[in-house]
């Protein structure tokens, strides 16, 4: 095992150099031998959360333990361009949801653009240009006329036309992303770029065209952090919602009026907030959670009850550790981090208020 680069990954009142090097090392300590990191040993892997596990581990410069886990992802990758919704302990042949759920396929396109910037490696992606182009060809499949997402496909092929506004917002940056593996490859994708600029537009203009989710904090803060509100549309819709989700001193609720705070959520919304040039609040936020920290592993705690004074549920999982990570990194300055959560050498001008 390397000796972490945590230079950026050390914060006031969130994580110390010996504190971040025990974070990456409880992620990789879950690390299976064939890349997979599912939520903890004797869990699921999903690939969404298993793509930002991965991410977190490039924030720390190991690169080798990052790659490991984008090439399971090409190992496993179904013929349709897809994988599967969970894993059994990130094993490839126990499959315990056979649904494919989109955000979940697009995800890699997210992490493939992190690891070529933390990099420099041509070989890595054009080694895995063909999984993300067939990931993203799958999930435009499911593209309705509106310019959203239908959020799954049951195994039988069933697609189901409902969109979620948190999913379709992290298919927004996916696409960002493979458009911007494309543009360094010289492989124009006119289809991809008019796919993104119609979502975009109903992400901003088109509420009803999602399913009623608005009280989940990510439906809140994920057209933020997915990159398609900006500017003073972000700024307006992160005041709308903060009174509603954050909890001052303990984090942000996963949906109201639950009294329940939870580390992920809170750390995607520090990362949104950072994304916004208010880094201020989002280090509030990160210091705000440092009870979810369990300190003989270095992994945070997945949520905390409030009103009953309790850690739950009793899981301590990579996702929530690697989303704090990258906040981390965004913060510090982590050059691939800022550009993928930042819209830095990311395509622009993809939102055609001309559509319907």
């Amino acid at each position: 095992m390397t000796t972490p680069r945590t230079e950026h990954l050390v914060l006031p009142g969130v994580l110390t150099a010996e504190q971040a090097a025990a974070t990456v090392a409880g992620i990789l300590a879950v690390q299976r031998e064939d890349g997979a990191i599912p939520w903890f040993r004797g869990h699921h892997l999903d690939p969404w959360d298993h793509v930002e596990a991965a991410m977190a581990l490039d924030t720390a410069g190991e690169h080798t333990a990052a790659e490991k886990a984008y090439t399971w992802l090409a190992t496993h990758q179904n013929e349709d361009g897809s994988w599967y919704a969970a894993y059994a302990d990130g094993a490839h042949d126990d499959i315990t949801d056979t649904g494919r759920e989109t955000n979940f396929v697009a995800y890699i396109a997210v992490g493939v653009w992190h690891h070529y910037l933390s990099t420099g490696d041509d070989t890595f992606l054009d080694r895995m240009w063909p999984s993300v182009y067939a990931a993203v060809e799958y999930v435009l499949q499911l593209q309705q006329p509106g310019g959203q997402i239908g959020w799954r496909r049951d195994d039988d092929g069933t697609a189901t036309a409902d969109a979620l506004l948190t999913g379709s917002s992290s298919i927004h940056q996916a696409l960002r992303c493979a458009l911007a593996i494309a543009e360094q490859r010289e492989e124009a994708q006119p289809d991809w770029e008019l796919a993104a600029g119609a979502l975009r537009h109903a992400i901003r203009r088109h509420p009803e065209r999602f399913l009623d989710k608005d009280r989940y904090s990510m439906d809140w803060y994920y057209p933020v952090l997915g990159g398609a509100l900006t500017g003073a549309e972000a700024k307006s819709r992160m005041e709308e919602g903060w009174e509603r989700f954050v909890v001052p001193g303990l984090g942000v609720r996963c949906v109201v009026p639950n009294p329940w705070v939870t580390g992920g959520e809170s750390a995607e919304l520090a990362l949104a907030l950072w994304a916004m040039g208010e880094s201020d609040r989002a280090l509030e936020i990160l210091q705000s959670i440092q009870h979810l920290r369990d300190a003989e592993s270095g992994l945070y705690w997945t949520g905390y009850v409030f009103e009953d004074d309790a850690v739950w549920p009793r899981e301590l999982t990579t996702w929530t550790a690697g989303s704090l990570l990258l906040a981390v990194a965004a913060l510090g300055g982590h050059e691939a981090t800022c550009a993928v959560f930042g819209g830095e050498q990311l395509p622009t001008g993809l939102d055609p208020d001309c559509c319907a």
